[in-house]
């Protein structure tokens, strides 16, 4: 967990030799305060590269298949059959309505600037996910101290930093983008609670209490970090760099291995099906929708709702029994 990549799509210090729609796009996403937000937009315009193969090609290739100059040649007919055409992909509602808002937003802010008379994207209609869309699926209490349990006893000298990121996304229920980008001076004490100050969406700073078992890990991490303590970065590398969402993915996958869960929930585990499942248990513990909606930073209620449906949603059981660990249990009302 450990590998560098080039930091997302900050593409800055490869921009002289950038073209001028690369360059465009660049100047439109340096406004986006989200990483994630950064990272997934690029991919869907076209300006990085896919991380897997898609049903679908990235907005800038689909225009130069066509021949239609992305900035000047565009119109809303255009966007209208790109869109068609995700829709015939098989994409879902939530893929192609993001890929649809990185269009939109580009050329909104074309627009803006002058660069364009008119966005050719105004108005375009994005999917919507039906009300019959299966909830994504939540890891019972057994499963997620299972998995835990694994990252406490797994080899190698990353275990306590693994098992306290482990512990802060089951018990925070914070994005990997927030925890990857928080530094050791957003740690902290409030009302003789612990906290980890974290950056939401839009640039919003908020406080998550850390319940005894993931800021005892976190403890026990930087107590025996190696390297020099300068490093401010939290949940840093053996060189001081901050780790990467697609690391702890597959870190998550392996421990899952590891602590005996079935292979098809292996496959989907990573931090959104972990942020999931502290909603569940939150709630489970007898915490109200609205406490939920306050701590994963949603403004819209309705967001949350789709976390109570996870919790009537058949799970997967693990094969084999747990191991029970004492004092980690969600908080409760």
């Amino acid at each position: 967990m450990g590998r560098t990549h080039p930091p997302g799509p900050a593409l800055v210090t490869a921009a002289a030799d950038a073209d001028p729609v690369t360059l465009l796009v660049l100047g439109w996403l340096a406004a986006k305060p989200a990483e994630n937000t950064r990272t997934a937009y690029a991919r869907d315009i076209g300006i990085t590269p896919q991380r897997r193969a898609s049903r679908a090609p990235s907005w800038l290739a689909w225009c130069q298949e066509r021949g239609a100059h992305p900035v000047t040649g565009v119109t809303g007919l255009h966007v209208a059959r790109y869109a068609r055409q995700l829709d015939a992909a098989g994409l879902s509602p939530a893929s192609a309505a993001r890929k649809l808002a990185a269009i939109s937003g580009w050329y909104a802010w074309l627009a803006q600037r002058g660069h364009i008379a008119a966005s050719p994207a105004a108005g375009i209609a994005r999917p919507r996910a039906g009300p019959g869309r299966p909830p994504v699926p939540a890891l019972t209490p057994d499963q997620a101290l299972a998995l835990l349990h694994a990252a406490d006893t797994a080899p190698g000298p990353q275990r306590a930093r693994t098992a306290a990121l482990v512990a802060v996304l089951l018990f925070t229920g914070a994005r990997v983008s927030e925890v990857i980008s928080a530094d050791l001076g957003d740690l902290g004490t409030e009302q003789g609670h612990r906290m980890l100050r974290v950056t939401r969406t839009h640039g919003r700073r908020q406080s998550l209490t850390l319940p005894s078992p993931a800021a005892s890990r976190i403890d026990a991490y930087l107590a025996g970090r190696p390297g020099p303590r300068s490093v401010p970065v939290l949940f840093a590398t053996r060189t001081g760099e901050r780790l990467f969402a697609a690391d702890i993915r597959q870190a998550v996958r392996r421990l899952a291995t590891r602590a005996g869960l079935p292979a098809d929930l292996t496959s989907r585990l990573g931090p959104r099906m972990m942020r999931h499942s502290f909603a569940a248990l939150y709630l489970d513990a007898g915490r109200s929708l609205r406490d939920l909606q306050n701590a994963l930073g949603y403004a819209d209620p309705r967001a949350t709702q789709r976390y109570d449906q996870a919790r009537h949603t058949p799970v997967i059981h693990l094969a084999r029994p747990q191991h029970r660990q004492p004092g980690c249990r969600w908080p409760s009302a």
